[in-house]
């Protein structure tokens, strides 16, 4: 299972369930989602068992 952050600027961060937020994310305030993820892609799984996270920016960034 995994667990979902969300922040205020539109990124999503999903970790195993358990796990603690890394250190170079804990300074954005996130709030962690109520449902826990049970189904995940291919990619979110292999990253988090690499890093043991997974970090996506949901809006795209406006050029100009």
């Amino acid at each position: 299972m995994f667990d979902v952050y969300r922040n205020g600027k539109g990124d999503v961060l999903v970790l195993g369930t358990g796990s603690a937020i890394p250190g170079t994310y804990s300074a954005n305030k996130w709030r962690k989602s109520r449902k826990r993820i049970l189904k995940v892609s291919d990619e979110i799984r292999s990253t988090v068992a690499r890093q043991g996270y997974y970090v996506r920016r949901l809006r795209a960034m406006k050029n100009g």
